[in-house]
């Protein structure tokens, strides 16, 4: 039974890490103007790639946050619901925004990687 919420988890965390790098990309896409802009007037790849990677994880970590709160409701809920008392492991519940966090930082590597090396005059170019 804890192979199977292992294996549940694992693919949770799959299916979140390739949606957040599949926003990141398409914002990626959608900005190549502001980008472009940004590197033209002296913005370096370090600046565009950080960006990217904060706006990647604070999704995760904003995942993270709203997963754990689901989770612990429900658990309080079904505990209230069946008469149980609710078995939280607060070091699990703290960790889940972190761990969200840095499946966000991790999936955003690809999509911050492609916009700090646009060079500027392209993506001016192909912004108009």
């Amino acid at each position: 039974l804890n192979l199977l919420f292992v294996i549940l988890g694992s693919v949770a965390l799959l299916v979140g890490a390739i949606g957040i790098a599949n926003v990141t990309l398409v914002s990626v896409m959608e900005r190549t103007g502001e980008i472009g802009l940004r590197r033209a007037l002296g913005a370096t790849r370090r600046h565009i790639a950080t960006q990217f990677l904060a706006e990647s994880s604070t999704m995760g970590f904003v995942g993270g946050v709203l997963g754990g709160a689901t989770g612990i409701l429900i658990v309080v809920s079904v505990s209230a619901i069946q008469s149980w008392t609710p078995v939280l492991d607060p070091l699990m519940a703290l960790s889940t925004p972190l761990i969200g966090g840095f499946i966000g930082l991790v999936a955003g590597i690809y999509p911050s990687m492609r916009a700090a090396n646009m060079e500027p005059v392209e993506a001016l170019r192909s912004s108009v």
